[in-house]
């Protein structure tokens, strides 16, 4: 089973370490819509609230503060409660 790992409280020195700030920035408004990886993705949330509801699995919450890494292959419904900015990177194949 492909499992959605959220890591709270991150600390600034291991964001500078990943580049986070480089990465480029993805915001989408209160909705909630169907998606699927083709890659592993590594976020990390600046602001909103979200629940990804896997099609096999458990409903996961992250909101802003949070990394998150979506492993390849992955198919889920995104439910995003309040609008959503994070950076995001295809660059770590295994995730962080």
């Amino acid at each position: 089973m492909q499992t959605i790992r959220v890591e709270s409280a991150v600390d600034d020195s291991r964001l500078l370490q990943l580049g986070v700030k480089t990465w480029p920035v993805w915001q989408k408004e209160v909705s909630e819509f169907p998606w699927q990886y083709n890659a592993t993705e590594v976020a990390y949330v600046l602001e909103g609230k979200v629940t990804v509801v896997p099609d096999q699995g458990e409903a996961v919450s992250f909101a802003a503060g949070d990394l998150v890494t979506f492993p390849a292959g992955l198919q889920c419904v995104w439910q995003i409660h309040s609008p959503l900015r994070k950076h995001y990177s295809f660059d770590f194949p295994d995730g962080v």
